[in-house]
């Protein structure tokens, strides 16, 4: 980071507090945390996504960027590698904002910003440095929630459509697969915080989502029970204001051969009891997966193209 750049950045990262954890260590003189994030932004890969929600690939494709380093600790992470392991190349706030306008000239309908929460400072900063320079796309934020509403409240004015996973309701769930206990209590305040700030979704004539929150949940292997928890959250606090993707693609990676009872597919009368239950509610507002979706093939190289 320039001088500028690190009086921007400095307020936020001298005493780290932007995820749940609050760890309150000086990121500026090089102390890392429990994501293990540290100075400067890290970046494994920058690709066209073609298999987000429709509304989002569209026809050209999502123009993701995946961040390294994650707050939480999913034994299952297929992108451990970036996530838990740290894979990925650190740039500067110059280069990132680059990386964005970058991804505007490939033709990608809008910015995907995949796990950004240790970075949103630079993010800011980058995606200023960008605007001024003619950078225009929709901006996404692909988060797995453990957030905090002053975090989501400053990214107010530069994200235009949040991408939250909800994962679950029961922290016990939470504690035993991601390491976070009080998961669920400072995801659904996060989310509360994004849906009141972009507001209800906007379509552009194309189909494609230009502001809005779409909710994403990944059903696990016999937590059926636990999933509706979540979508009876959903459905009671947000009604059809959002717009909710059922993800049946689990795949048993990384350490999830330590936990027998989640080594292992999802069934498909687990995920046809889920969609039924949230059809049951009367959602319509939503997104499905189709058979298939849960293969390593589809989890990504994070060989740092594009950065």
């Amino acid at each position: 980071m320039s001088e500028s750049e690190m009086t921007v950045a400095a307020s936020l990262l001298e005493r780290c507090g932007l995820c749940p954890r609050g760890c309150g260590i000086d990121r500026l003189a090089g102390e890392t945390g429990f994501c293990g994030a540290g100075r400067d932004a890290r970046v494994a890969l920058v690709s066209l996504h073609q298999w987000e929600e429709p509304c989002l690939s569209g026809d050209r494709g999502s123009g993701t960027v995946f961040f390294s380093r994650c707050n939480l600790r999913c034994v299952y992470c297929q992108n451990h590698a970036i996530s838990q392991g740290g894979a990925g190349k650190e740039v500067s706030i110059a280069r990132l904002g680059e990386i964005f306008r970058e991804q505007q000239t490939r033709g990608a309908h809008n910015l995907n910003l995949v796990s950004p929460t240790p970075y949103v400072p630079h993010i800011l900063a980058a995606i200023k440095r960008a605007r001024a320079r003619g950078f225009s796309l929709p901006v996404v934020y692909n988060t797995n929630s453990y957030e905090t509403p002053a975090t989501i409240r400053a990214l107010a004015g530069y994200v235009d459509i949040y991408l939250p996973d909800l994962k679950y309701f029961d922290p016990l769930i939470a504690v035993k697969y991601s390491a976070a206990p009080d998961y669920f209590q400072h995801a659904a305040k996060a989310v509360e915080a994004m849906v009141k700030q972009v507001g209800p979704p906007i379509f552009g004539n194309d189909g494609l989502m230009r502001r809005g929150v779409i909710i994403r949940h990944l059903l696990l292997p016999g937590l059926v029970e636990d999933s509706k928890r979540v979508v009876a959250y959903i459905h009671r606090t947000f009604g059809e204001t959002v717009y909710l993707s059922l993800m049946s693609q689990y795949t048993p990676v990384y350490r999830a051969a330590g936990h027998p009872e989640i080594n292992r597919t999802v069934e498909p009368a687990e995920y046809a009891a889920l969609v039924n239950y949230a059809g049951s509610l009367g959602m319509s507002n939503g997104f499905i997966q189709e058979g298939g979706a849960a293969m390593e093939s589809f989890i990504p190289q994070f060989d740092m193209r594009g950065v």
